[in-house]
Formats: structure tokens, C-alpha cells, sequence
């Protein structure tokens, strides 16, 4: 029964997983979220693979350092009460959980620091 509700709505377009993980990306990306976070999110959703790997590419490098480098921006006030080095690391680690690849952590964090915090 379910199973033919779904399949009703999708025959009439209103059930669009392409649609939705597209719409996903858009809004999370813009909330700082890169794309490793984006890609398990969409899966423990239950999107395809291959909706996915077609929804990830509107987040491009350019992006993604401008998005990391505004969570940076945020999260850097509360960091700097701390020693430098230990700032950094707590830095790296935030923006890594938040599904930033490393190449662009270790920009982000050159930049907003100064310090290199390797893995």
C-alpha cells in the first residue's frame, strides 16, 4: 500500500530525490557544511549514490574556502581565549567534523591563524 503511494507521487513528480538532494546541498552548504558532511547526510537519508555525486558538485573549492573561512571567522573569538596552538588544533577539528576536505582546512587555518595544526 505504502509502496504504491510512493509510487503514485513519484509518477507525478512530487516525490524528486534529485530535486531534494540538490535543495539539501544548497541549503546546508550556505549553513558551512562541506561536502563530506553533505554526502553522509544525503545517505542516511537514503539518497542514491548517484543523486548525490550529481547534487555535490554546485559546491565548488571556491565555496567551500569562502564558507570555511566565514565558520572560521565565527568560531575563531571563543577559540582565542586559549593557547595558539591548541586554538588551531580545536579549530581544525571543528571544521573537519563539519565535512571540510583537509586541503582546505590547512588554507583556512593559515590564514586565520597563521599555524599549520597537521592531522
Amino acid at each position: 500500500m505504502a509502496s504504491e503511494v510512493v509510487a503514485d507521487l513519484a509518477g507525478r513528480g512530487d516525490v524528486d530525490d534529485a530535486a531534494f538532494a540538490r535543495q539539501w546541498v544548497e541549503v546546508r552548504a550556505a549553513r558551512g557544511y562541506g561536502p563530506a558532511r553533505l554526502r553522509a547526510e544525503l545517505r542516511a537519508r537514503g539518497v542514491a549514490p548517484s543523486l548525490i555525486d550529481a547534487a555535490l558538485p554546485a559546491v565548488t573549492r571556491e565555496a567551500q574556502l569562502v564558507r570555511a573561512r566565514a565558520v572560521a571567522r565565527r568560531r575563531l573569538p571563543a577559540l582565542r581565549r586559549r593557547d595558539p596552538v591548541r586554538a588551531a588544533a580545536r579549530l581544525r577539528d571543528f571544521l573537519r567534523r563539519r565535512g571540510y576536505p583537509a586541503s582546505v582546512v590547512v588554507r583556512v587555518l593559515r590564514e586565520s591563524t597563521g599555524l599549520s595544526v597537521e592531522d
